[in-house]
């Protein structure tokens, strides 16, 4: 395992990676403690906040494409933020079991499914990691 491939990496994937990472542990807390208290939404809106850092730096990240070109993870990223606000939405209506849901799937999908891909030879992370 080395960082050297994530600090050779342009400061926008450098931004994202981080809070990536943040928003994965984050998520975990918020799994794991009490909900519903002011606790859990000020740690709520701290994720919704990472989550939205990492959807908009995905823009800018255009190299599984080709050089400039956005691919299916861009299509990802909107999904994302349409997703945020919409949890965000359904939690102030109350329809908690829709916004528990809707942060679930966000956790899975946006963060730990697509993060897999990340660690696919010739990736970054995967470099990173793995050192393929």
């Amino acid at each position: 395992m080395s960082l050297a491939p994530l600090l050779a990496a342009p400061w926008l994937v450098q931004a994202h990676v981080a809070a990536a990472l943040a928003a994965i542990v984050l998520g975990l807390v918020q799994f794991t403690r009490p909900k519903g208290n002011g606790a859990h939404r000020l740690l709520g809106w701290c994720w919704v906040v990472l989550m939205a850092v990492v959807a908009l730096s995905s823009i800018g990240i255009t190299g599984v494409a080709g050089p400039g070109r956005f691919s299916w993870i861009h299509g990802l990223s909107a999904f994302t933020l349409c997703g945020l606000a919409a949890a965000v939405f359904l939690a102030r209506r109350g329809r908690i079991g829709a916004h528990r849901r809707s942060m679930i799937g966000l956790y899975l999908g946006a963060l730990l499914v697509t993060g897999a891909f990340t660690l696919l030879p010739g990736r970054i992370m995967g470099r990173v990691v793995f050192g393929w």
